[in-house]
């Protein structure tokens, strides 16, 4: 197959590299040289543009940040649309909202192409050892033709839908529960900071205990550290549980938890943490939660 992708950050270049080692003609495009460098080294190509990734190609994988950025891509400066042919299959695995993504499916078919609305979660390891988690949707025959890429990009991958949008949907939910549960254990090993208890020990403990979650044994050891690696940036979080509440607001729902996790990432980016770690909303706990001084200190 020939395939063009867009967007060679933390996840995309390993899961374009992945496509490279399954034997697919990959050609990629990003503003990073350095992306482009590396993935020229493991046997792709390094497009000059979007819509040079996207010529004579049967799949075009949008790995970008929102869909704002799709859009743009596609129909904009990216010009991509425009360079894909009839019949080619667009892949949206960026986190966009559900009437984004049917926005989109609608314009692409316009000009004869398909759209496969495929957010992936699973993170960097996830990316680099091919075992993403993909919430597909797209009519049957569409889908079944996209597991030639799907496939080799991830592990668990479901068809949660034939209608555009439901696969942003599901990765609302997932962003959703992502969000809360940082925030969470965020707020619960600063208090163990507050209290005197070596967070480090009360980590050890509820990581073994029914308090567990998947999203505390991977932040929970890079909330200890002054400056952990960036997996993934706090402004993620601030960007994907704004799309959740604005979902949530649209549709009547209250969110509460959802609403008080994004106060915590938003209040972390804006004392100038966005760029850190998402397990770096930890900081906000503790700007909220430290004391005072009093006079004569």
């Amino acid at each position: 197959m020939k395939i063009g992708f867009i967007g060679l950050g933390a996840m995309g270049l390993p899961m374009a590299i992945n496509l490279v080692k399954a034997g697919h003609d990959v050609s990629g495009f990003d503003f990073n040289p350095a992306a482009l460098e590396k993935l020229a080294a493991a046997g792709g190509r390094a497009a000059a543009s979007a819509a040079e990734a996207a010529e004579g190609a049967d799949f075009f994988v949008l790995m970008v940040v929102n869909g704002d950025q799709a859009q743009d891509v596609l129909f904009g400066a990216g010009r991509a649309a425009d360079a894909l042919p009839p019949g080619a299959c667009v892949i949206a695995s960026c986190t966009q909202a559900p009437a984004q993504a049917e926005a989109l499916g609608e314009a692409l078919s316009e000009r004869q192409i398909a759209l496969v609305d495929a957010p992936v979660s699973g993170g960097v390891p996830g990316a680099e050892a091919g075992t993403l988690t993909i919430m597909a949707s797209a009519p049957a025959h569409v889908f079944d033709k996209a597991r030639a890429v799907l496939d080799v990009v991830g592990r668990n991958v479901f068809q949660v839908g034939e209608e555009h949008g439901a696969g942003s949907t599901a990765k609302l939910i997932n962003q959703l529960l992502c969000g809360v549960h940082i925030a969470a254990a965020a707020e619960a090993l600063q208090l163990a900071e507050a209290a005197g208890v070596n967070p480090k020990s009360v980590f050890d403990i509820v990581s073994v205990s029914a308090a567990s979650s998947w999203m505390l044994n991977d932040r929970g050891p890079r909330m200890l550290q002054d400056s952990p690696e960036v997996r993934s940036a706090v402004d993620i979080f601030v960007k994907d549980l704004g799309i959740v509440l604005d979902h949530g607001r649209a549709a009547r729902h209250g969110l509460p938890l959802s609403a008080a996790a994004h106060q915590m990432f938003l209040a972390a980016s804006g004392a100038g943490h966005g760029k850190a770690d998402d397990s770096q909303v930890i900081r906000a706990y503790r700007s909220l939660n430290s004391k005072p001084s009093t006079a004569g200190d």
